[in-house]
């Protein structure tokens, strides 16, 4: 007798990822807003508009609710698109425009997500591995960009490595969040700032 194959229901499963889609949003929010250690499961389904059980079935822990949270904004600071973008400028001012223009991207349209995983860190089970995690590939486009700016001339008076960590200095996330959040910076000022800081440390009168 042959085995019964399930049914895949398109408009179910669209059903189910927009519901996904609306947890995950809620989740983002709240622990960007009160923190991850204040928010249970309860208040993330009450955001949503579902039940606890909805959110455990779709999503599960609050802990996994928090890493499809890291997984969804690496994807959305699309970092390797811009970074395949960045790697064909041939003048180190053009590539740290590039990269004051992508990261700020990342920073702004990602800031919620940032600040939700900011607040996590204390309190998180494992707030190294969380940390890791969410900046795994940001830091490995800050070396990337210090390399490929060392095959360009003129190259930067510091070397690849002490280059990569002050990139990630003024194009992280925690330098943009200090001049937008905590000093109260327009984007465009910042992303204005943080270039020419970049070019005239790296290059000085180059």
């Amino acid at each position: 007798m042959p085995t019964k194959r399930a049914y895949a229901s398109p408009l179910r499963e669209k059903a189910a990822a927009q519901t996904r889609e609306v947890i995950l949003r809620a989740a983002t929010e709240l622990f960007g807003q009160r923190g991850y250690a204040l928010v249970t499961v309860a208040d993330i389904a009450a955001a949503a508009g579902v039940s606890p059980k909805t959110v455990f079935a779709s999503v599960g822990s609050k802990r996994e609710i928090m890493d499809h949270i890291i997984d969804a904004g690496v994807i959305a600071g699309r970092c390797d698109e811009a970074m395949e973008q960045l790697r064909q400028l041939r003048t180190p001012r053009d590539v740290l425009a590039a990269l004051a223009t992508g990261t700020r991207f990342g920073s702004e349209s990602q800031f919620t997500v940032h600040e939700a995983i900011r607040l996590a860190l204390p309190v998180h089970e494992d707030g190294a591995a969380l940390w890791e995690r969410a900046t795994r590939s940001s830091r490995a486009a800050m070396s990337d960009t210090a390399h490929h700016l060392h095959t360009l001339t003129p190259r930067p008076r510091y070397a690849a490595a002490e280059t990569a960590d002050l990139l990630w200095l003024w194009f992280g996330p925690h330098g943009w969040r200090t001049l937008v959040a905590d000093a109260g910076w327009s984007w465009d000022s910042a992303e204005t700032a943080i270039r020419e800081t970049a070019i005239a440390a790296l290059y000085g009168d180059c």
